[in-house]
């Protein structure tokens, strides 16, 4: 992998809450601070395309997602994105076939203490790099099939259907 390139649009992920868990905005992209702070041996490009909480994406948004990875040249490319609507996200960018394309997020914000993003970086950087090209959801210590995985909400977890 020569580059990595990475979009991000959001998400828990990226959030800042100001009371409780309640009140909260969609902050900086953290993932670039992450991959930094691990020291990584690859280069990366960070390219913010949006910021909303994945219930907000539109399909307009998503067609913006799927024509930025388009644009860039890049064959490995990671995507933060909400987790409540990734899946059908990761379905829209079934159309750019002649890369790996790897979505992740986080079910607590990167900035919480115990919060499962820099694992589910980890595990998403490490599938962008070994897979063939398609595109795959990273999450919970799983690479999963677009087609054969749901978020359950009341769980809070990703799950095979």
């Amino acid at each position: 992998m020569e580059q990595l390139c990475i979009v991000t649009t959001g998400g828990t992920i990226d959030k800042i809450y100001f009371d409780d868990k309640s009140d909260y905005q969609i902050g900086e992209p953290q993932i670039g601070g992450i991959l930094r702070e691990l020291g990584v041996a690859f280069q990366f490009t960070v390219i913010p395309i949006i910021r909303k909480d994945s219930l907000h994406i539109t399909q307009e948004d998503r067609e913006l997602i799927r024509a930025t990875i388009a644009a860039q040249p890049a064959k490995h490319v990671l995507v933060t994105h909400g987790t409540d609507t990734m899946v059908e996200t990761a379905q829209v960018l079934e159309s750019l076939t002649d890369r790996t394309i790897v979505l992740t997020g986080a079910l607590s914000p990167a900035r919480f203490r115990g919060s499962d993003a820099e694992f589910n970086v980890g595990t998403a950087v490490g599938a962008v790099q070994s897979l063939p090209p398609g595109v795959y959801i990273a999450m919970n210590g799983r690479v999963w099939d677009i087609h054969r995985v749901k978020k359950n909400v009341a769980a809070n977890k990703f799950e095979a259907i």
